[in-house]
């Protein structure tokens, strides 16, 4: 095990670095929400605001050639991992201030700014360190895992959350939640100082000038890209519906029924995502990652897609009949979290393997994760509005609706990087 640790195996620090992008995330598009509804701020507002702060990882492509300018990839994770926990940990401090709601949107844009950095690090580390086919075969590890910290988020903490609030209080319930949060990420940079390896650096950029000339060079050699428009689609749309559920399914759960919601308690919706989510995400992730290096992605995306879409009825299903069993509601967790976490694999690598490709390997997957995030984040911005507007059942109908242009862009999906039949993770550069 140490001679492993020692050689930077994938096992030691591809789970631990994902967890640590995935955290900050879904922090804030997630766990933020309950904490500001319990707080009492209105769906709408939470919606936008909430939304509107993650703007970071869609222009992260602006600043990512310039971290070739600077140490190494390996410096800017442990770096921004450890300013993202003191961040969190002024969030907390903040939910007693007078005008709290601003001051943590405040911080939590910090969070997104230095969180957005953190990814395009990441994924540098990730393909400049693995060959294509470990590419392939760890990419369900990485979803996995970039996912726990989201059952984590939603699932453990609001569960703790949810008791905390009937001993403490809702302000200082979210207050220690907010410091675990920091406490967690400081803890991650401290491990990847040792166990991270360096990611290298995939261009010599030795001024600002030079970098700004890079910038240009990387945008103009992306949208040079052979069917790069159609490929943009695919990564836009993939996601159409989920930015819209989201939001919304965590505020379904608490509101009660007669708002249209399940009535649950914090506690509760925290039980359900981390006890039964967690483990059919888990699972959907990694079978995704070996039946996909198996089968090669091209063969398989309609499959993921579907896997990734069609579980939202679920919702849909909830929202119509709002059973008040316990177990019911987990089991249509269940099975959205598996599809969810099998279909969610195929993005990645689609981007991974279609787009990023070539020159600027890292710059190429941030411009693509980063217009992945624009095309999450327009649904999710407005998905407060019209859940208002809708009511919860027309409008987990409306998102039933919002998979179809999923399907259509995933048939038309242009395959330009061409693959083994046996081995996915094999392409051209």
């Amino acid at each position: 095990m140490f001679k492993i640790f020692k050689n930077h195996h994938p096992a030691s620090w591809v789970p631990s670095v994902y967890f640590a992008m995935g955290l900050p995330f879904v922090a804030i598009a997630a766990a933020s929400s309950l904490m500001f509804k319990n707080l009492g701020i209105s769906d709408a507002k939470i919606a936008f605001w909430t939304t509107l702060v993650m703007i970071p990882w869609t222009l992260k492509p602006l600043w990512s050639p310039l971290l070739e300018m600077f140490k190494t990839k390996k410096h800017f994770v442990v770096a921004t991992q450890m300013l993202t926990g003191i961040t969190f940990a002024l969030v907390a401090f903040s939910l007693q201030l007078p005008h709290f709601f601003s001051f943590a949107i405040a911080f939590m844009a910090i969070i997104a700014f230095s969180g957005a950095t953190h990814d395009i690090a990441t994924v540098g580390i990730y393909l400049n360190e693995l060959s294509p086919t470990d590419q392939a075969k760890y990419v369900g590890w990485q979803g996995a895992f970039y996912n726990v910290a989201k059952i984590l988020s939603g699932g453990a903490l609001v569960y703790l959350a949810g008791e905390l609030e009937q001993r403490l209080g809702v302000v200082h319930a979210w207050m220690i939640v907010m410091g675990i949060y920091g406490i967690i990420m400081v803890s991650l940079s401290v491990y990847h100082m040792k166990m991270l390896p360096s990611g290298g650096s995939s261009t010599q950029v030795k001024s600002l000038k030079e970098g700004i000339e890079t910038l240009k060079d990387v945008a103009k050699t992306f949208f040079q890209k052979k069917n790069i428009l159609l490929s943009i689609g695919f990564v836009i749309l993939y996601r159409f519906a989920e930015g819209f559920a989201i939001k919304i399914a965590p505020l379904f759960f608490k509101a009660t029924h007669e708002q249209g919601g399940l009535g649950l308690s914090t506690s509760e919706i925290g039980m359900i995502y981390g006890i039964f989510g967690a483990a059919a995400f888990v699972l959907g992730s990694v079978l995704a990652g070996y039946f996909t290096s198996k089968r090669g992605l091209k063969k398989t995306l309609m499959i993921l897609c579907a896997s990734f879409n069609i579980p939202f009825v679920m919702y849909a299903l909830l929202a119509y009949f709002q059973p008040e069993n316990l177990y019911i509601v987990a089991a249509a967790v269940i099975v959205e979290y598996f599809g969810y976490g099998f279909g969610f694999v195929g993005l990645i690598l689609y981007i991974m393997q279609q787009i990023a490709p070539g020159k600027y390997k890292m710059a190429h997957y941030a411009f693509a994760d980063g217009i992945m995030a624009l095309g999450f984040m327009i649904p999710s911005m407005v998905s407060g509005y019209i859940s208002d507007f809708l009511g919860y059942k027309l409008f987990f109908i409306w998102v039933l609706v919002a998979t179809i242009p999923s399907f259509l862009i995933t048939y038309l999906a242009p395959f330009n990087n061409q693959q083994p039949d046996d081995q996915s993770g094999s392409v051209e550069s």
